[in-house]
């Protein structure tokens, strides 16, 4: 038997559990979980998400602790972000990043959004397609942020 990915998806909930377990070994487990960027709450988390090992030769001896969060806040962006990249030759596309307060400790302030004109105040690989992706990812790895940015 032949069957679509779409028509799968569609009758996925539908069919008894051995039919699903073809499904899965078929068209892959991802096909059939919805994913929620919350399901990312860690380093390891992400990698799996992504499907690279945590141990990946990412981190040189030589590289600073601020250079190791930032390389794994990254990783964890892209996990969260599930595909979507930042289009900076599309000004309508709204791209998100947290922003955090130094005055009296480092807190988690606020996510920002700007999407008109040019101006740089967040690398492009540390931005989100949504606010609550950035509001999670701030609040969920704020050690990791705080690594980086002190």
């Amino acid at each position: 038997m032949k069957i679509e990915k779409q028509t799968a998806k569609r009758l996925f909930n539908e069919v008894p559990g051995w039919f699903q377990k073809e499904l899965v070994n078929a068209f892959g487990v991802e096909s059939f979980v919805e994913f929620k960027h919350t399901d990312i709450k860690s380093f390891d988390d992400a990698c799996i998400h992504l499907g690279i090992s945590p141990d990946v030769p990412l981190f040189g001896a030589t590289d600073d602790d601020h250079v190791v969060a930032y390389k794994k806040l990254v990783i964890i962006a892209r996990a969260i972000n599930n595909g979507w990249a930042p289009n900076w030759d599309d000004t309508e596309q709204k791209k998100w990043w947290p922003w955090f307060r130094l005055s009296s400790g480092f807190g988690f302030g606020l996510s920002l959004c700007y999407f008109m004109g040019t101006a740089t105040f967040v690398g492009s690989r540390l931005c989100f397609k949504t606010k609550e992706q950035s509001d999670y990812c701030a609040t969920q790895f704020i050690d990791l942020y705080k690594q980086f940015l002190l």
